[in-house]
């Protein structure tokens, strides 16, 4: 029997005793109170001058008595089904203790099952995880050279200039994206490898901008600073009066930045919970992609960017540079230092990648 059933069973006992217990009460208060109306009764009999009177006293008194002789048996009888209610508890208490033990143990010994068994399920995936690592191995060294090359391409500093495009939105005037452009153009301007950077600035920028910036500018790194979630960022709409902007899918932006003949390297999306969006990106797009895990104020924003540019601009990488600018945040004690993510292809690593050639 569970201990629920059992602590049911008693449960409805312990009211039985106490109700048993109650009647015993009312039946011997009635038997005191019939007693004491006898003994009255006796006393007037024996004080009557009246024989008439002192009969009719006795005969009262007799009810009385009978009346509480009844109530006593009654008491008695309630006081013995409360004593056999009570053993009742005491079984059923042990009772109930056993059960709640055994169910304690049955519970432990399925959470060793289930533990046993997710053990089990891990050892597989660790060995069905080391299969695939050993093909893949076997795969790559077919091609390792080739592979090689490529990344050492990717991860030497280029000799070019490094190109950045930067688009800026706000179309609600919410938010100091004009600050944020100026601080990333000082930046630029005071770092090392200033002359190697050449920033294409474009606000109010709307999707045309995007996709003229991709073609005319060619560049490695484009950076948006504006509105934007998981799922979009916002562009401005190309009007004179205010607007609400033109929200660009993140499967939108995807498609442009793949559209170009040279991918973009580095993707910044410098907007409110981008993360999700940054992580698809490295995802067959871009090498690298940052992004903000949740809401990011102007402040923490702003000052992350232009710490980033100017890092890169000294020759730091990638990796370094986004580790420079998070540091900085937290110098300064802004809430938002741990909300930029960096992310990465496979097989790169954002540490072994300059963009400028260190001065």
């Amino acid at each position: 029997m569970s201990s629920s059933s059992i602590r049911s069973q008693l449960e409805r006992k312990r009211a039985q005793r106490v109700a048993a217990e109650k009647h015993a009460s009312t039946a011997r208060s009635k038997e005191s109170s019939r007693r004491s109306d006898a003994t009255k009764a006796r006393t007037s009999a024996a004080k009557a001058t009246n024989d008439a009177t002192r009969k009719s006293r006795l005969r009262e008194a007799d009810r009385y008595e009978n009346d509480a002789n009844a109530a006593g048996k009654d008491a008695a009888a309630w006081q013995g089904k409360a004593s056999g209610y009570l053993n009742e508890e005491v079984r059923l208490q042990k009772q109930l203790s056993d059960a709640e033990a055994a169910e304690r143990k049955a519970a432990d010994r399925k959470r060793d099952q289930a533990d046993a068994a997710s053990e089990r399920r891990r050892a597989e995936q660790v060995a069905a995880a080391n299969r695939e690592t050993d093909r893949l191995r076997r795969e790559m060294t077919t091609r390792f050279d080739t592979h090689e090359q490529a990344i050492a391409e990717l991860r030497a500093p280029k000799q070019e200039a490094l190109r950045v495009l930067i688009l800026t939105a706000s179309s609600h005037d919410d938010l100091r994206v004009g600050r944020e452009q100026k601080r990333i153009q000082d930046a630029v301007r005071f770092a090392s490898g200033r002359d190697h950077v050449e920033l294409d600035v474009r606000p109010a920028a709307t999707g045309e901008d995007l996709l003229s910036g991709l073609t005319q500018t060619v560049p490695h790194v484009v950076h948006f600073s504006g509105h934007g979630n998981e799922d979009l960022i916002v562009f401005e709409e190309d009007v004179d009066s205010r607007n609400a902007g033109a929200p660009l899918p993140s499967r939108v932006l995807g498609r442009a930045l793949q559209a170009v003949d040279e991918t973009p390297l580095l993707v910044v999306l410098n907007a409110c919970s981008t993360a999700r969006q940054a992580e698809r990106l490295v995802d067959g797009i871009t090498s690298f992609a940052i992004g903000h895990s949740d809401s990011i104020g102007d402040a923490d924003a702003i000052n992350y960017a232009a710490r980033f540019y100017a890092s890169i601009a000294d020759g730091q990488s990638i990796g370094a540079a986004h580790e420079l600018a998070i540091t900085l945040l937290e110098m300064m004690g802004l809430p938002g230092h741990e909300l930029p993510q960096l992310y990465a292809a496979d097989d790169l690593e954002p540490f072994d990648v300059r963009l400028v050639l260190p001065a």
